[in-house]
């Protein structure tokens, strides 16, 4: 069977076809041109600013938590501040019932009045024995003249053996007195040898007492230790309280930092006072915090996770490991734009600096935190101690200490 060709038709399929293939070489071209233009704009992008940066979206906000707590036995009488409220360094936040601190109070003070009086007995008890020493040494010297002299007159006859014997016995008597006077002497001297009053140390144990009474009352009013805002509030009223309760805690939130999770292979080039630009979602990029790298973690998470991983046991897999790092931020854009603890950031690293250190290479010079609100709650009691043991004392020895005190 022939097959005829219709010239005509194979004319219009030929055009038909080239045009197909031209629109196919265009779309390729195209496509070919956009990957080029793309791959010459990342290439780009990372040679100008991709390869000097590094970003993690693994970072959220942190902060000290100051945990409030007791350090007594009290029973909650008030509560001063409340979830979200701000507190001043020294506030009363919780305070407990007084009574119980105000009775070993008074029975410490009554302890340090009987102890100075006792003492006074002690140093009445020293002068008396050196008299009675004295009177003691007196006897024996007499029976020790009366033993000379019966045994001169005993060979003429005058004195009987009988009595001379006698008279060596009292002289036995007396020696023996003296020596246990001479013990009491010494043992009562023992007790108050190169001391006053205030400096003998019955005394002082005495004031030590009171002070940790003094003490014990003062901490029924629990402090704010720190400036911040009040949080995790669990303590009601009523509620008896053991030292170490946690009550509350406390947050300053004018010190607030990010710890930002990155990847091991993104700490290569990080370096110690690095920029660090920071992005919050609670503000979104209206707010952006000015940042520099203050530490590189001294592990990963999973080396400090209280069950670490064991990798040398059972099957392994291989997961890249994450290092917290602490970026600290600028306090006047914390005041102007508050953060709260826990919140989700975008963290951007700026690399071009590499000249500061990976690992800290001073120590600090002075202390990271601290507090004074505790320093000043003996500051009373001393003086307190001073009135007890001079209105204790004898008259004359009152006046010469006022004396000592006015001069």
């Amino acid at each position: 069977m022939t097959r005829e060709i219709n010239p005509a038709a194979s004319a219009a399929t030929t055009p038909a076809k080239a045009s197909s293939n031209g629109k196919r070489k265009r779309a390729l071209a195209i496509v070919a041109g956009v990957v080029l233009l793309s791959g010459a704009a990342w290439s780009a992008w990372y040679l100008l600013h991709g390869r000097w940066h590094e970003t993690t979206e693994d970072a959220y906000v942190q902060g000290d938590i100051v945990s409030i707590t007791p350090q007594t036995v009290g029973t909650v009488v008030g509560i001063s501040a409340d979830e979200g409220m701000k507190v001043k360094a020294g506030q009363v936040l919780v305070q407990l019932d007084p009574d119980d601190a105000d009775v070993a109070y008074d029975a410490a003070l009554a302890n340090l009045a009987a102890t100075v009086r006792q003492v006074r007995g002690l140093y009445s008890a020293v002068d008396a024995g050196q008299a009675d020493l004295r009177a003691r040494q007196v006897a024996v010297a007499q029976a020790r003249a009366d033993v000379t002299r019966r045994a001169g007159l005993v060979a003429s006859g005058a004195v009987s053996a009988e009595e001379l014997a006698h008279a060596r016995d009292q002289l036995a008597a007396a020696e023996a007195a003296m020596s246990a006077s001479h013990g009491e002497l010494a043992r009562n001297r023992a007790l108050v040898d190169a001391t006053e009053v205030a400096s003998q140390p019955q005394v002082q144990a005495a004031a030590a007492q009171l002070r940790r009474a003094w003490l014990d009352r003062q901490r029924s009013a629990i402090l704010a230790p720190i400036d911040g805002f009040a949080a995790k509030r669990s303590v009601q009223l009523g509620q008896r309280v053991q030292p170490g309760t946690p009550l509350m805690t406390v947050v300053p939130l004018d010190a607030l930092w990010i710890e930002a999770n990155f990847k091991e292979t993104q700490l290569a080039r990080m370096r110690i006072g690095q920029p660090v630009t920071v992005h919050t979602d609670l503000y979104g990029d209206a707010v952006e915090y000015d940042g520099r790298i203050a530490s590189l973690g001294m592990g990963t998470g999973s080396a400090f996770s209280l069950l670490p991983a064991q990798n040398a046991s059972g099957n392994w897999i291989k997961i890249v490991q994450r290092v917290p790092v602490r970026i600290e931020l600028d306090p006047t854009q914390l005041a102007e734009h508050p953060l709260r603890l826990g919140l989700s950031t975008h963290v951007d690293v700026d690399l071009h600096d590499q000249d500061g250190a990976v690992l800290a290479e001073t120590h600090a010079e002075e202390l990271v935190l601290a507090t004074d609100t505790y320093a000043h709650q003996l500051a009373e009691v001393d003086a307190v101690i001073r009135g007890v043991i001079e209105a204790n004392l004898p008259a004359g020895a009152r006046q010469d200490g006022a004396e000592r005190d006015k001069g």
